[in-house]
Formats: C-alpha cells, structure tokens, sequence
C-alpha cells in the first residue's frame, strides 16, 4: 500500500507535469466551440468559473493518483508475494519491476493499444459509459488472460515455458479483433491527440517503474529487518 500511494503520488505529480499542458490546449479548443455555438457566452463569469474548476481537477489530480495507487499496490503487492519465488531476477527489486513490466504490458499497453487515451475534445458524451465498458472489459480479460497462462505455463518445464506466452499473443490478438472499435471519430488536430497519447503513456509508464522500485526495496528491507531479528 505504501509503495502504491508512492508511486499513485509521483504519477499524479508527472501527470501534472506533462499530461495537463495537453488537457489545457484541448479544453481551450472545446471551451471555443462552445463559444461558437452559443452554448456558453465568452464573459469574466465563465473564466472564473472556469479557472476555479481547472484549479480544483489539477489538485485533486494528485489525491487521485495516491488513492489509485493504494489500490492497485495492493494487488501488486499480493501477486508478487505470490509469485516472487518464480519471478525471474537475483534481487527483489530486479523481480518487483519484472512483475511490473509484465502488468504495464497486460493491463495497460494492450488495452491502450486497442483503446488509447484521448483528449477532452474527441468522444461524445453520450458514448463515454460505453466506452468505459470497453476499456475496463479489455483490462479484465486481458489480466486474466494471462493470470491463466501464467497458471498453465507452471505445468510445463524449462522451453516449454513460452508456448504459453505465444498462446497468450494469440489469445490477446483474437480478443482485440473481435472487440468493438472506438465508436468516435477524431477531429481533433492528431498532433495534438498523438502527443497527448505519448504524455498519458509516458505517466502511466512512471508509475508501473515507480511501485515496481518502490516495492522492491522495501521488501528487501522488509527481508533484513527479518533476518535482523532472527540472528538477534
């Protein structure tokens, strides 16, 4: 838990670094059509409203990253104090940042591929719910998806180890052929939707490095403090 609200801390504090840039821009984008329709009027009132509530999003943004730390480290810390003696590597740290490497690419690289992030001014708003079904069903098949593979590849020995990775791939790849596509066209600018994506990939990559760095140290103190004890 402590790994995870480290990491969720220094996310958030990337995040905020890289990714609200992009959400500025796209919103200053959304912010003047809805000037241009006439859904909202361009007066003092809208911008202090405005500036108020992008205040209040890039705070909580840092609240946010610690809370989803908290629980997602916990989940890490019990899959990899399950798996920690098949986990290849000669230190825990080494061993935490495989486990990590092997969720970056399970839970999100693969479902962001499918599915990749997008700025405030591209989606319906009338899709979201469903396009939040998809991503979220992505993650969860995918995750067990290869939580069974790693079940089976503990029936074979030594080679025979990576046909269960292959049938991962091939597991994942119908998966992602048979799931429906984004159902929103992009008119947004696609530098600004690329670089947008590279940012959210970036943040995200931050905090799978960080628990992974994070968790391993502390169980390799957690490990001395044992042994400590155990000679005292």
């Amino acid at each position: 838990m402590v790994s995870g609200a480290s990491a969720g801390l220094i996310h958030g504090i990337v995040n905020l670094a890289i990714v609200e840039p992009y959400l500025d821009q796209a919103i200053s984008i959304e912010n003047q059509s809805l000037f241009a329709s006439g859904e909202e009027e361009d007066t003092p009132d809208f911008w202090v409203n405005y500036e108020g509530y992008r205040l209040w999003q890039k705070s909580g943004q840092i609240l946010a990253g610690v809370i989803l730390g908290v629980s997602v480290g916990s989940l890490f810390g019990i899959v990899f104090a399950l798996s920690k003696h098949s986990l290849p590597g000669t230190n825990n740290v080494k061993k935490a940042l495989v486990l990590s490497g092997i969720m970056w690419v399970t839970l999100y690289l693969v479902p962001f591929l499918k599915y990749p992030a997008n700025p405030p001014t591209v989606g319906d708003g009338e899709t979201v719910v469903f396009r939040a079904i998809l991503y979220l069903s992505f993650i969860v098949i995918s995750g067990i998806g290869a939580f069974g593979f790693y079940k089976l590849s503990k029936k074979f020995k030594n080679k025979k180890k990576h046909v269960t990775l292959i049938g991962y791939g091939v597991f994942i790849s119908v998966v992602f052929v048979m799931m429906p596509n984004n159902p929103d066209d992009i008119t947004a600018s696609m530098r600004l939707v690329n670089e947008f994506r590279l940012m959210s990939a970036l943040g995200v990559s931050s905090f799978w490095i960080s628990i992974g760095i994070i968790l391993g140290c502390l169980w390799n103190r957690l490990e001395f403090s044992k042994k400590t004890t155990t000679h005292t």
